[in-house]
């Protein structure tokens, strides 16, 4: 199998939280019910959250196509995204032993001096619903994780001042408030935190 190098790319995206109502809301008026997809990401740190205090997380997605390792960390403007595909054996390397095998991600991890071996945290399930717009990458999401569930509103755009205007229409345009929303990244080793202190 041909090995597929590693990306990265900038992220610029607009986010907030939802109520349900508000998420069902825009579903329908998308027409986006019934096309909804279903992602898995599993998140790793070390005990400590060695990589979120540097603003940083690592986690892999399953998607209905295969897994992909992906490091995400702060940037002038939004974020990197650092992303190796990876073979099931590499993801339970992962698992199993906290062994990261590919050397770019390698690479792109030891800026970070981790003092101890990376750990699986959980697992954060979504339901994603898609629509590109004149303005941007449209996403919904449905998520559910360590017990917990939530619903947001992601816009994703490569001009940052357009795309804040736009967004910000859009909500206004449907009566929704600007609530705020970490990523879920973020989310979930918050709640993840507040449990092992628990």
């Amino acid at each position: 199998m041909e090995r597929q190098l590693m990306t990265q790319e900038v992220e610029i995206e607009f986010k907030s939280m939802l109520t349900k109502d508000e998420y069902e809301t825009l579903l329908s008026e998308y027409q986006l019910a019934d096309h909804i997809k279903w992602q898995a990401n599993d998140y790793f740190d070390t005990a400590s959250f060695e990589l979120k205090k540097h603003g940083a997380a690592l986690r892999i997605r399953e998607t209905k196509k295969g897994q992909v390792l992906t490091l995400k960390q702060p940037h002038e403007v939004g974020l990197l995204e650092t992303h190796a595909v990876i073979t099931e054996e590499e993801a339970e390397n992962l698992f199993k032993y906290g062994i990261v095998r590919d050397e770019q991600m390698l690479a792109a991890l030891a800026s970070f001096n981790l003092t101890g071996p990376l750990e699986h945290l959980g697992r954060l399930e979504t339901r994603r619903a898609e629509k590109m717009t004149p303005d941007g990458l449209l996403v919904l999401d449905e998520s559910h994780y360590l017990e917990k569930q939530d619903y947001e509103i992601e816009f994703e755009v490569t001009d940052e001042i357009a795309g804040r205007r736009a967004f910000e229409q859009l909500l206004a345009g449907h009566d929704i408030p600007l609530r705020p929303a970490k990523n879920k990244i973020v989310r979930f080793m918050e709640e993840k935190m507040s449990r092992s202190e628990g």
